[in-house]
């Protein structure tokens, strides 16, 4: 007879890719992630707010980028070879964030995901991101709400430049 294993909801794990920015580790549900490239050359796009970097060109599809750092109110950084672009996917927008490196993915238990405190050190900009600070081997990782920072983008802005449908011959 099988032994039926008990799992309880608190010890679930979620997987969430966690990258460096801002002198923070930050981390997006790898579920929304589709994939991670090296910084590429984009194309800027005139009168757009100055976190879009500009638009790229990803296998055909036109993807608009954002530098996460400067979204979160920071000064600009210069890219390196350690900068990274997380093609991220959420309902039918895919969009490019610019962030200072790759840390990795960590599996974080429910019960180990907190909400974040009111009273935070963290910028204003970035902790309306924020929905949970995840401890993982006694470190701590912001965790993003990534419908919130596309979506907070001027909606109008994300359609002028992209369409997950327009494809370059």
């Amino acid at each position: 007879m099988e032994e039926k294993k008990i799992v309880n909801e608190q010890d679930e794990k979620e997987q969430f890719m966690t990258f460096q920015c801002c002198n923070e580790i930050y981390g997006i549900s790898l579920a929304s992630v589709r994939e991670i490239i090296g910084l590429q050359q984009y194309t800027s796009v005139p009168e757009t707010d100055d976190y879009i970097m500009g638009l790229v060109n990803l296998r055909g599809k036109i993807i608009p980028v954002i530098d996460v750092r400067i979204r979160f109110g920071q000064e600009p950084l210069e890219y390196n070879d350690r900068t990274s672009v997380i093609v991220v996917q959420v309902k039918d927008i895919v969009i490019g964030l610019i962030v200072d490196g790759i840390e990795g993915v960590a599996d974080i238990a429910k019960k180990d995901i907190l909400p974040p405190p009111s009273v935070s050190s963290l910028k204003m900009q970035s902790r309306k991101y924020v929905f949970g600070i995840g401890r993982v081997d006694g470190a701590v990782k912001l965790l993003l709400d990534p419908d919130k920072l596309i979506h907070d983008i001027e909606e109008t802005d994300l359609e002028q430049m992209s369409n997950t449908e327009n494809e370059v011959e």
